[in-house]
């Protein structure tokens, strides 16, 4: 409960909330409790159901039986505009915004008919300078980063002025200053009476920021405590029955380069994206780099160039290999036969196909079932691709039905440890992962580090793009940061520290010589 006894009916109330779907039991007579001006956190691992009883709160799903009260008032949420009528804001982590739709279009949207779309554009840029947050109204959202999608979700839902906010990962890529003033405004907004229930697997966040937190693992609440109360060790052994194991990052003398990128620069493909400046890398056999950054400063862009997605670059400035063979104009078909596998930041529709079953996906970047016939066509070895499905979700201890099942199916965590796991399975020379733990719960984000280093310890070369900084730091050997599209010189991780990477995510690194890069 808040600090202040409350006086009125709990802001919701849940009983016996009990929701089955083919084969599972997403939530198994749920209870939740939560009162006006409460932060309050749910907790679980990937698959544990907080998903869907969030959209049964937000009226996106149906329970097949339990009562919910809203302000003491027993209520049936149909839908979401019945639970926006109500005060219900939600803001998801697959986001739900129309790519073809600008910012400012798609806020309106969801708040009230008689707004213009002037005035929903200047209260966006209101709130965004409110809460520090680098928006365009204008800008259409096909060409924002994961992070700059997340803001246009939260201040959407902010605009509402809601009674009951519920936020899933909301922070999974905003760096640390961002974050504080995210919590900055999530207090403030508790103090006004308004109640917070907030999804994260970020521990540090839950016990910094709320004041209750139930916690869910199987479907099921398997405790209630004050997050403040707890540490991160008894936290995670609520959630996923057992302390997360802890990642061995041996020092390491690096191999020869892998990835050598020299003064790469190009010039943005529409209005809204960022010109890349200059950018000189290189990522050796045996190492793990990372590249820090606020989203939308030119990662984006960095990361087409390197997969082959972008074949604009100059010659010469991008070189895979020992060898160093010029892949700038290399599609990523060419360069994946040299070695090099990616795994973008966005899990649904590049990373995996929605409506295709977990085997088919392999297809997208392997090829080892395919054979060719005499007629020049491809035959596909069902048997093969499964087993080769099957052996990805045991060695990743992916939570699904088979490997039939949908990728849509899966949680975003389960998605994510089979993407990576199709990437790391490859054996690659070089790996290019994007976002490797963003929405992931604790014990699956340790097991893909882990996965990464043990990948890096066996000398592959790893270059991880992330806006975790406690990622970074975690499995990194060396450390850049981008910012406006040009990188900051590396940094030896035992060097590197939070205050320092941060200032730098602004583009306040002192002038000095990027690392030389070999030609």
């Amino acid at each position: 409960m808040p600090a202040t006894e409350p006086q009125a009916a709990p802001r919701l109330a849940l009983s016996g909330i009990t929701k089955r779907y083919p084969g599972v039991v997403a939530n198994d007579g749920v209870a939740l409790t939560v009162w006006p001006g409460q932060i309050h956190a749910v907790l679980g691992e990937n698959g544990a159901g907080k998903s869907t009883l969030m959209k049964i709160i937000y009226g996106a799903t149906q329970p097949d039986a339990g009562q919910m009260l809203f302000n003491g008032q027993a209520v049936q949420m149909r839908n979401p505009q019945q639970a926006r009528a109500l005060g219900v804001a939600m803001v998801f982590q697959h986001f739900s915004l129309f790519d073809t739709l600008t910012v400012a279009e798609n806020v309106w949207l969801g708040l009230a008919p008689e707004l213009t779309l002037a005035q929903v554009s200047q209260s966006i840029r209101d709130k965004a300078a409110q809460y520090g947050l680098d928006l365009d109204p204008a800008r259409p959202v096909h060409t924002l980063g994961v992070g700059e999608m997340q803001r246009v979700e939260i201040i959407r839902a902010l605009l509402t002025n809601p009674q009951l906010l519920i936020l899933d990962e909301p922070t999974s890529v905003l760096t640390p200053q961002a974050v504080e003033k995210l919590f900055v405004v999530l207090r403030a907004v508790a103090a006004q009476g308004c109640s917070v229930l907030y999804i994260s697997h970020k521990l540090h966040e839950i016990r910094a920021l709320c004041d209750a937190c139930t916690v869910m693992r199987g479907g099921k609440v398997t405790g209630i405590c004050d997050p403040r109360q707890e540490s991160n060790a008894s936290l995670s052994t609520l959630m996923i029955g057992a302390q997360p194991p802890t990642l061995t990052h041996h020092a390491r003398a690096a191999g020869a380069p892998e990835l050598r990128v020299q003064a790469l620069s190009l010039e943005r493909e529409d209005q809204f994206g960022v010109d890349l400046h200059e950018v000189s890398l290189q990522v050796c056999a045996g190492e793990v780099v990372g590249i820090a950054g606020v989203s939308g400063n030119g990662q984006k862009e960095l990361l087409y160039a390197l997969s082959g997605e972008d074949t604009r670059a100059r010659a010469a400035s991008i070189r895979l290999g020992r060898e160093g063979v010029d892949v700038s104009a290399l599609h990523p078909g060419a360069r994946r036969k040299l070695g090099l596998h990616f795994v973008p930041e966005e899990r649904l529709g590049r990373g995996a196909v929605p409506t295709m079953g977990l085997a088919h996906n392999l297809l997208l970047t392997r090829n080892e079932a395919l054979s060719a016939s005499r007629w020049g066509l491809g035959w596909i070895k069902v048997g093969r691709l499964q087993a080769q499905a099957s052996d990805i979700i045991a060695r990743f201890k992916v939570k699904a039905g088979g490997a039939q099942s949908l990728a849509r199916s899966l949680s975003g965590g389960n998605l994510q440890k089979f993407i990576v796991g199709r990437e790391i399975d490859a054996k690659p020379r070089l790996l290019i992962v994007s976002q490797p733990t963003w929405g992931v719960d604790v014990g699956a984000a340790a097991q893909i580090r882990s996965e990464l280093l043990e990948l890096r310890d066996a000398g592959c070369a790893v270059l991880v793009v992330s806006e975790e900084l406690d990622e970074l730091f975690e499995i990194c050997d060396r450390l850049h940061v981008i910012s406006k599209g040009r990188l900051s010189p590396s940094v030896p991780i035992a060097q590197a520290t939070v205050e320092r990477i941060g200032e730098w995510m602004s583009g306040l690194w002192e002038t000095a010589e990027v690392d030389h890069v070999p030609t």
